[in-house]
């Protein structure tokens, strides 16, 4: 069990994607993408394995929530900086959380 103030450590926030790319280096078919978290977070970078119901320039302009405050990682020869939250449907593949109505970018989910 995670207690309540170990959650607030985890900060969610809310991007707009600004760009998108395939990722064909990637073991598993991925897409890059680039979102803007707003004047506090700027741009951050990120990979994620949507393609079953993606694609990259589907993406463009999508609003997305992110959790921004792990350490990067290295995903291939790309550096991931933020975590794209989504949930798995029937088959296991993944669809991303989207606020709405649009939020003001950055703002945190509580």
């Amino acid at each position: 069990m995670l207690d309540f103030d170990t959650f607030l450590q985890v900060d969610m926030r809310v991007g707009k994607v600004l760009r998108a790319a395939p990722y064909p280096e990637a073991r598993k078919p991925a897409i890059k993408l680039w979102v803007d978290f707003g004047p506090e977070l700027g741009e951050k970078k990120t990979s994620a394995q949507i393609t079953d119901h993606y694609t990259s320039e589907g993406l463009i302009g999508r609003m997305v929530v992110g959790v921004v405050n792990f350490s990067p990682r290295q995903i291939g020869k790309f550096m991931s900086e933020f975590l794209v939250l989504g949930a798995a449907d029937a088959n296991g593949a993944i669809i991303l959380l989207k606020p709405d109505p649009i939020l003001p970018l950055g703002g945190r989910i509580h």
